[in-house]
């Protein structure tokens, strides 16, 4: 059902393109005055930004781009700074996510020992939101001036994105209860007496696989046990989408190790400001742009890339 819904409004929409460009030609045949024909340019000009809009949705292809999408920010290498630098991916995610309309839940969140995020992962709730952000994918790199260091040096952090689909059904895997082990803890961080008197966290384990996925933020147990599932059919399928990655590298005689590589965007805020798609060579000096947000252009110059 949610499919045919989906398929009947690219319908609906291709038909409304069609219902205005015939309109705008039936004016074209009577228009006289120059009022008129600055009416048909301006409509002409809105027809057209809708039709990109409609071209560059072709352009998802894969399998779940449609679905939501589970995003987690790691920090990496650069201390205090790195841990900053995580908690700034994020929030420019959540900014994205808000300019879009797509509704954010946060699932799990570690708080740095001085500032910033260990860890954090949310949901994104829309349309294409997997589409999106999958271009996101990897590890970004900031360069600036250190806030953190008393001689106010360069720093060079690191944070590791992963993105993964809302998965209701995993074909490729299965899952059954008897593999699962389930733990219930109390939820660390602010949050008031509720924290720190339920056990309202869950942490599901894939025995198999060694798979963990893990939710503290809402405060039912049963609400956190439905997201730490999603999670883990997220990473359980991501898991074997990379095992068929390696067997097809090692047909093709390619051996590589199965580890993180270089990082995939660079944001400089010093000596220069600049972000750079190291993937597509895309790059802007706008960087608080993109730190509010502003992520548009990257992901369609990945999308567009292939």
């Amino acid at each position: 059902m949610q499919e045919l819904e989906h398929l009947r409004d690219e319908i609906d929409n291709f038909v409304k393109l069609q219902i205005k460009s015939n309109e705008l030609l039936e004016l074209c045949d009577i228009a006289e005055t120059n009022e008129e024909w600055n009416e048909i340019s301006t409509q002409t000009m809105e027809l057209q930004k809708e039709v990109e809009k409609l071209d560059f949705y072709t352009l998802f292809d894969g399998e779940y781009d449609i679905n939501d999408a589970i995003v987690t920010i790691y920090s990496g290498a650069g201390g205090v700074d790195a841990q900053d630098w995580s908690e700034m991916l994020l929030r420019m995610f959540m900014k994205w996510a808000d300019n879009h309309n797509f509704k954010v839940n946060i699932l799990d969140k570690i708080l740095g020992s001085e500032a910033g995020i260990k860890s954090a992962t949310i949901e994104i709730k829309g349309k294409w939101a997997y589409g999106h952000m999958r271009a996101e994918s990897g590890v970004h790199r900031l360069v600036r001036l250190s806030p953190f260091n008393s001689d106010n040096l360069r720093q060079t952090s690191f944070a590791r994105v992963d993105v993964m689909p809302v998965i209701n059904d995993i074909s490729e895997v299965e899952i059954k209860s008897d593999d699962l082990r389930i733990d219930t803890y109390r939820a660390s961080g602010a949050g008031g007496q509720h924290v720190n008197t339920t056990d309202s966290a869950v942490r599901i384990t894939h025995v198999p696989s060694g798979t963990v996925a893990q939710c503290q933020s809402e405060r039912s147990q049963a609400q956190n046990k439905e997201y730490a599932m999603k999670m883990l059919k997220a990473k359980l399928h991501k898991a074997f989408l990379e095992k068929q990655e390696i067997k097809k590298r090692q047909l093709r005689g390619e051996v590589k190790k199965a580890e993180w590589g270089n990082q995939i965007c660079s944001y400089v805020l010093h000596p220069y400001k600049m972000v750079k798609d190291h993937r597509t060579k895309y790059e802007t000096p706008q960087i608080q742009d993109v730190l509010d947000g502003n992520i548009d252009e990257f992901i369609k110059a990945f999308l567009r890339m292939k």
